[in-house]
């Protein structure tokens, strides 16, 4: 872990406990950092995952990586049960402030606390890349899910225009570290923020690594050009 007088940043080992602590330095203004980062795209993001795990009313949905709890809600206009799970303690704090009516819990994408085949659908949004072991998260993401239920990851990906991924990544390193010091919490953090996107794998080699943790019917969706990536997957 990389200290400053600013706060804390997560190596791109991505140990538990450092992404954690870093998580809780920048939860108490994450949400309002992240629309700003993303000019507003986050929301329709959100609802994107929400539509493409295509949820009834009545269904069980986890959120893994939920943080505040914004993507929990999201879910639960759906009219299924949402409920959230975050390894950081200072962001699901933040959460219950300011959703008080959203379940929220501690629990390590690694180890979930629940029970085989609990869900009839999981996502997990803007996280996998910040667990250290992305086929053991997926594998226990098919394990809460019933026989026949859905899996949605939406994460940040590769765009498909060469001169717009060009952009992109002079954006990611050195534009958005300069926003995020003015309105971030703790700006460190998103440096990491912005190295991991960097090194997380393509929409193709995603989706590998989905199918070779189990799950079936693999396929993706680009949203804003490929900046972010939909992929959907049914467990076996």
């Amino acid at each position: 872990m990389s200290r400053t007088p600013q706060g804390q940043r997560a190596s791109l080992d991505k140990q538990p406990h450092e992404v954690a602590a870093m998580f809780d330095g920048v939860a108490a203004r994450y949400d309002l950092t992240n629309t700003v980062l993303s000019f507003g795209q986050d929301r329709s993001w959100r609802r994107a995952t929400r539509a493409a795990l295509g949820l009834r009313p009545g269904e069980r949905v986890l959120d893994v990586g939920a943080g505040t709890g914004v993507s929990t809600e999201e879910l639960a206009h759906s009219g299924a049960y949402a409920v959230g799970a975050d390894l950081s303690l200072g962001m699901l704090y933040a959460g219950k402030r300011t959703r008080p009516g959203v379940p929220l819990l501690a629990g390590d994408a690694l180890r979930l606390p629940f029970a085989d085949a609990s869900f009839d659908a999981v996502t997990i949004s803007f996280a996998l890349r910040n667990v250290n072991d992305t086929g053991a998260a997926l594998r226990e993401l098919a394990r809460v899910t019933r026989p026949g239920g859905r899996l949605v990851v939406c994460e940040f990906s590769t765009p498909v225009n060469p001169a717009f991924r060009t952009v992109y990544l002079s954006y990611l390193m050195r534009s958005l570290p300069a926003v995020a010091r003015a309105v971030a919490s703790n700006p460190d953090a998103y440096v990491y923020l912005a190295e991991s996107i960097r090194a997380w794998p393509d929409q193709a080699a995603l989706a590998a690594r989905i199918g070779a943790a189990g799950w079936g019917r693999v396929a993706w969706r680009n949203l804003t050009g490929g900046v972010v990536a939909l992929h959907r997957a049914v467990r076996s």
